[in-house]
């Protein structure tokens, strides 16, 4: 039986790389030996069944924490506590969105949806789908065959700000493409973003033209990620 408890469920994104060593005194699950993309049931901060999982989307690290409602207040204080002397702040989940992006992640809504070839998204590392897969055929033949678009990673070279679903165009300012995302990268003060161009425009080094408001500012496409650690 399937029960979706998703509004009876808080979920706290303890990210950056001193929050396993921050949050280590909260739990007794080990954290510092949990692998990424894995999830433990433990206490946390006095809350029993708490879910512990390695599944943050910054590239820094980390751990997301699953509880009952009911305990929001008591778990957010524990945290905070515990994390004042390794610098916590709070932030929103726009901070999480400019993050992975500088990480070259995917997000659902803009890079991938219901609709999105994975391959073209670059995402046919983990794109291995079972034969009784109801889309196998259809995503083994994907593989192998030329896509029409691909997913790029851009570089501003001028001062600018990509911006979702601004088009992307070549030296003659054809359109080629458009911005999935894009922000003002804050670990490297510099406009990056991702977008679908067509699979001719995606060599690394080339460049492209970001239309902003009328005006074409020249981007570099680069290699993901943007930042590495």
């Amino acid at each position: 039986l399937l029960k979706d408890a998703s509004n009876e469920t808080s979920l706290l994104a303890i990210q950056g790389p001193k929050s396993i060593t921050a949050m280590q005194s909260l739990t007794d699950v080990p954290l510092d030996t949990l692998p990424y993309y894995s999830v433990r049931v433990g206490t946390f901060a006095g809350v029993e069944g708490a879910i512990i999982a390695t599944t943050g989307y910054t590239g820094s690290g980390g751990i997301e924490v699953y509880f009952p409602n009911a305990s929001a207040v008591e778990v957010w204080e524990s945290v905070m506590k515990a994390g004042t002397p390794f610098g916590i702040l709070p932030v929103g989940l726009a901070a999480r969105d400019t993050l992975r992006l500088e990480m070259g992640y995917c997000l659902y809504g803009h890079e991938i949806n219901d609709t999105t070839n994975p391959i073209a998204a670059g995402l046919g590392w983990i794109t291995k789908p079972h034969e009784t897969n109801l889309a196998h055929a259809w995503l083994t033949a994907q593989k192998v065959q030329p896509q029409s678009e691909k997913l790029i990673g851009f570089r501003m070279q001028e001062k600018g700000i990509p911006r979702a679903d601004y088009n992307l165009c070549d030296d003659k300012h054809q359109k080629i493409g458009q911005v999935t995302s894009g922000t003002m990268a804050p670990s490297l003060s510099v406009g990056v973003g991702m977008g679908y161009v067509s699979s001719s425009n995606t060599a690394i080094g080339q460049t492209v033209f970001v239309e902003i408001r009328g005006k074409y500012h020249p981007a570099t496409i680069v290699k993901l990620p943007f930042y590495t650690l």
